[in-house]
């Protein structure tokens, strides 16, 4: 009797042993996804992003296009202030658009690949691959990366967390961390089609622009509504409010706000004009997610647009990054 049992017991190892041989390791997920990014010619996904600025969330929805080596189409919606914007790349460079005001800017820029981007497939894969320490676990369903991130101009975001699905190692949500772990940007996909089929003239600027002005269509008498003035909530020890001056413009008012100090930087806002159709303007610098809208950063610079206002923020002071920071505080605030 006591035999049986042993070879019963013994069995039971063995079972429970090639059961385990099934579960891949770290290794072999981290080989997977480099072998089906280099394999990939595109993929279509949509999502959901959630950015935790200012007072409440910020809620996309986000379309997203890739076809290799380098075309992409990033259209991000936010329904309940009907902003709309898109960011394309193909051969003649990388543009921003924003439908409802007519506005095309293009980039001679490197984009997506200068930094850690949340919502293309690619990049959370190469985060995965570049970090060394990226720590992992596997459930019943998903496998579940933690890596470091890669934003060059935001040290507040250094850890990301990273959830594929087991079957075919589509992303499911991913959470970008503060140093308190706590996620300012969650982005959750809703249905991912890899190797898709994409129209040949899918990443036409101006057949997206056209074709997002059916869906936002442009606004009119833009240059008629009242300026509502927005203040930065982000303090920079060192700068402080020393003048505000308000003046008429053939377009409206604008209002430049000086801070002096060790600081010191100026903010200027102005009514948005609507662009004439097919007009581009080149920007040297770089685009810049800022949660709310796509802005354009230089050396020295930062500017970007939303709702109906046009945004300009200058320092000789400043870093890239408390640029960014001053920017993404201005959103949202209260009219004087």
């Amino acid at each position: 009797m006591k035999k049986n049992w042993l070879v019963l017991l013994l069995g039971l190892v063995v079972v429970l042993a090639l059961a385990g041989c099934g579960e891949k390791s770290q290794e072999d997920v981290v080989s997977a996804l480099d072998e089906k990014v280099s394999n990939l010619s595109g993929y279509k996904a949509e999502a959901k992003m959630t950015l935790q600025t200012g007072n409440e969330p910020q809620v996309y929805d986000v379309q997203i296009w890739h076809k290799q080596p380098s075309y992409y189409r990033v259209n991000l919606k936010n329904a309940q202030k009907e902003q709309s914007q898109m960011i394309l790349r193909n051969d003649e460079g990388v543009f921003v658009l924003t439908p409802a005001l007519g506005k095309s800017f293009r980039f001679q820029s490197d984009w997506p690949q200068n930094s850690s981007q949340a919502y293309l497939y690619e990049s959370l894969v190469k985060d995965i691959l570049d970090d060394p320490e990226a720590k992992f676990t596997a459930t019943k369903e998903h496998y579940v990366f933690e890596t470091k991130t890669n934003y060059k101009n935001n040290k507040m975001l250094p850890v990301q967390e990273i959830i594929l699905n087991k079957k075919d190692l589509a992303p499911i949500t991913v959470k970008v961390m503060d140093p308190d772990r706590n996620a300012l940007l969650t982005v959750e996909f809703s249905n991912v089609e890899f190797n898709a089929n994409f129209d040949k003239d899918a990443f036409d600027m101006e057949k997206n622009m056209t074709g997002a002005q059916l869906e936002v269509p442009v606004m009119a008498g833009v240059s008629d509504q009242p300026l509502a003035v927005m203040y930065p909530t982000e303090e920079i020890p060192g700068a402080e409010l020393v003048e505000e001056k308000e003046m008429k413009t053939e377009n409206g008012n604008r209002v430049v706000m000086t801070f002096g100090g060790d600081k010191s930087y100026t903010l200027i806002q102005e009514i948005s004009q609507v662009s004439p159709a097919g007009s581009v303007t080149a920007v040297s610098g770089e685009p810049v997610d800022l949660g709310f809208t796509v802005g354009a950063l230089t050396e020295n610079s930062l500017s970007w647009s939303y709702q109906g206002v046009d945004f300009m923020l200058a320092s000789e002071d400043l870093t890239q990054e408390e640029l960014i920071s001053v920017a993404r505080s201005v959103q949202g605030q209260s009219v004087k």
